[in-house]
């Protein structure tokens, strides 16, 4: 298999990643899920999806689609289509599924997959986190990631437009 194939195995829908995290429960693996629109993937987007992946064995990335982001972030946004985001962060080593949502949180997503620790950075606090109550209800763990700062999309979008 190709390594353009590996990295576009990783990308599922999630009636596809569904059947995947059984398979990976029954196995006994921990799984992790985090999510974002990662338009701009820049150093803070890989400490915290590194150190979510070291939560557990399996984790999940689950990326907002274009027309989410557009309604969260407004009609310039995203800079780089759903496609290429997702095909960037599928080819990140200690991702191990993604999956694209339409709607504005991915709280579909943790209802249907279940997973047993939702990371988020450290930007948020538990009770905002999306799914929260859902999640502890059960048995799974929210955890927050201290946040790095100095980097985000926006201001990545901002020097840019300025020079």
């Amino acid at each position: 298999m190709s390594n353009l194939s590996k990295i576009n195995s990783k990308i599922l829908s999630l009636e596809n990643l569904n059947n995947q995290v059984n398979s990976w429960k029954i196995d006994g693996l921990k799984v992790v899920f985090t999510n974002g629109c990662f338009d701009l993937l820049h150093r803070g987007h890989i400490e915290v999806l590194s150190k979510a992946a070291d939560l557990g064995d399996r984790l999940i990335v689950g990326m907002n689609s274009d027309t989410s982001i557009m309604k969260l972030k407004g009609e310039k946004r995203p800079i780089l289509d759903e496609s290429s985001r997702s095909i960037i962060l599928a080819s990140l080593s200690f991702v191990d599924a993604v999956v694209v949502f339409t709607e504005e949180t991915p709280l579909n997503l943790i209802i249907n997959l279940k997973p047993d620790i939702v990371a988020k950075g450290g930007d948020y606090d538990i009770s905002s986190i999306v799914g929260h109550d859902f999640i502890q209800k059960y048995g799974g763990e929210v955890v927050l990631i201290p946040f790095i700062n100095g980097f985000s999309s926006t201001q990545i979008i901002n020097t840019i437009k300025k020079s």
